[in-house]
């Protein structure tokens, strides 16, 4: 074998392996049918597995990102913003298997490969797959507006219930009347990055109206999310708040 070939065997090798340490440690939490894994991946793209199958919630950054995780069973997408549905890394990750969850704008925009695998969801709408039901919440910008980033009724936060457990996530939203009223949510994503979606004083406060078990923040990119932890935990020590790295490399 050619020298240049194998230095580019090496360096492919290389960045495969630093793909797979950049990943945050997942998590586990405990349901009724056995456990819940966690898995961060970035910015807005997470991994959970559970009762034997692989739900990713806006796989977005590129498939190499998802190397070494299972295919999906179950995608679920919250808008049609490039962070959230990232058509490249759709077409490029294994979704033979999978089941797509998605607002009727996102569904507009997919293939025509996919569209067979599409579930359309409407605020407010839900629908079981694989012993998970889905129930699609608003999420939109503050004030409401003709020209808003994200206007009501176009994507969607999801509250997917796996077991006995509430796990909610929030898209690209601020602090709503809608994520404020949650009930029994026992863990939160909670987005925070300005100017798309809410400051982590917004957070917070969104946060400590609904009070979820564990809260995430994620989407935060140019956030401290050390303001967001302390915030929550002076006001309510009983929240778990997990920092975890969305953003590998950095």
């Amino acid at each position: 074998m050619k020298l240049k070939n194998i230095i580019a065997l090496l360096a492919l090798s290389l960045v495969l392996v630093q793909a797979k340490a950049q990943k945050a440690t997942p998590d586990q939490l405990d349901t009724k049918k056995g456990p819940l894994t966690i898995q961060p991946v970035q910015h807005a793209a997470t991994v959970l597995k559970w009762d034997n199958k692989t739900i990713y919630v806006d796989p977005a950054g590129g498939a190499n990102l998802f190397t070494g995780l299972d295919a999906p069973d179950l995608i679920l997408i919250t808008d049609i913003h490039g962070d959230h549905m990232d058509l490249k890394t759709l077409e490029a990750i294994n979704t033979s298997k999978a089941t797509l969850v998605v607002p009727q704008a996102v569904a507009d925009m997919l293939p025509a490969a996919l569209k067979p695998k599409v579930v359309v969801l409407a605020n407010g709408a839900k629908t079981t797959k694989f012993g998970a039901t889905i129930t699609a919440i608003p999420m939109y910008n503050l004030p409401e507006t003709a020209d808003s980033r994200h206007p009501k009724g176009r994507g969607n936060g999801y509250v997917i219930n796996v077991g006995d457990k509430n796990i909610y996530f929030s898209g690209d939203t601020e602090d709503i009347a809608e994520m404020q009223a949650l009930k029994n949510i026992d863990v939160a994503f909670v987005c925070m990055n300005l100017p798309y979606t809410m400051d982590v004083n917004q957070a917070a406060q969104a946060v400590l109206a609904f009070k979820p078990k564990v809260v995430y923040p994620y989407h935060y990119r140019g956030q401290d999310v050390n303001v967001f932890k302390s915030q929550v935990n002076a006001g309510d020590s009983k929240i778990e708040v997990r920092l975890r790295n969305w953003y590998p490399g950095t």
